[in-house]
């Protein structure tokens, strides 16, 4: 055995006993030999291989479980720290798997990489994992990226360029880029299936959302950010834009079916109030964008009924009765 093959040893063993033991499946020093010699064609002796469990063990402080103290064979544990449970993996996996914020290829990858830090026996418990939802993934491969460099340039304070695209028809159904702005970048964030980042256009003061998957070519500029925002300022324009449109919050009430209070608390959070009007309904009170607050409530507009401001109101009943018109 040449030194390189020798100075291997320990790997060996560690992914062997990584990737085939756990507390159900344990192996001896003699199977675990063999695995060695299966999977990376290497002889080692049993003597050497108890030598390095213990070395892992003891020096190394991994959570190995040994013949002596189990009576069986050698497994190791999970660690706490830095190891996912077979739960989380499944979650992580579930998340990319019907995101639609990620090319197919790339969420491939992912969950590629999720399972190798499972054993085999976890494995096999996906060998028939199948996904089911619509083909609404994005096209974009720069998303990862784009996510990456926002990030640094929110660290750095630095601003970013890029060009922004839309859905428009013309012929046919095509993107378009329809703005190329210098945003000073101060938060992402996610909501539903989708990440966005909050900024502030150049030259002027109020937050914009911009769908990262809408992002092509950003390029992070030398130019240093220059208008300041709170903490608080982001939250609160992240908690009150419904919907993920940008604009101006204002205080709106509406009255809602009382099978609607989960749906309610999932959307706005619990800077809401939230007062009981009969055993069927409630008052939500909340302060949000209105433009946003319009689209949710047309989109659940048998479990929503908005009282105030009037001309939202008004605007509601308004789209109603030409859409009755457009039914008849």
């Amino acid at each position: 055995m040449d030194l390189y093959e020798k100075n291997g040893n320990i790997l060996y063993i560690l992914n062997v006993l990584k990737k085939y033991t756990d507390e159900e499946h344990m192996l001896s020093a003699a199977e675990i030999q063999e695995k060695i010699k299966e999977i990376y064609d290497v002889d080692i002796d049993t003597r050497t291989i108890r030598r390095n469990i213990n070395l892992l063990k003891i020096k190394l402080e991994y959570d190995i479980s040994t013949r002596e103290e189990n009576g069986k064979g050698y497994y190791i544990n999970r660690n706490p720290d830095t190891d996912f449970e077979p739960g989380e993996i499944r979650a992580i996996i579930d998340n990319f798997s019907y995101a639609n914020y990620i090319v197919p290829s790339i969420a491939k990858e992912i969950i590629k990489k999720c399972k190798n830090m499972q054993n085999v026996y976890e494995n096999k418990k996906l060998v028939n994992y199948k996904i089911y939802a619509n083909d609404s993934k994005t096209e974009n491969m720069e998303v990862i990226k784009n996510i990456e460099d926002i990030s640094d340039a929110i660290v750095n304070l630095n601003k970013v360029k890029f060009e922004y695209w839309k859905y428009k028809i013309t012929d046919k159904l095509e993107k378009v880029i329809v703005s190329k702005p210098v945003v000073t970048p101060f938060a992402i964030i996610y909501n539903k299936q989708e990440f966005y980042m909050i900024g502030v256009k150049e030259g002027q003061d109020k937050f914009y959302n911009y769908r990262i998957d809408r992002i092509k070519n950003l390029k992070i500029l030398n130019e240093k950010r220059t208008i300041k925002k709170t903490q608080r300022e982001i939250q609160e324009f992240a908690e009150s834009n419904v919907e993920m449109f940008g604009g101006e919050k204002e205080e709106i009430e509406a009255v809602c079916s009382m099978f609607f209070l989960d749906t309610v608390f999932e959307q706005f959070g619990k800077n809401i109030t939230i007062i009981k009007k009969d055993e069927d309904s409630f008052r939500l009170i909340v302060d949000a964008n209105r433009l946003g607050f319009k689209f949710w409530t047309l989109r659940n507009i048998d479990a929503v009924e908005i009282i105030r401001p009037k001309a939202l109101r008004e605007e509601i009943k308004k789209i109603i009765k030409d859409a009755e018109k457009r039914y008849k």
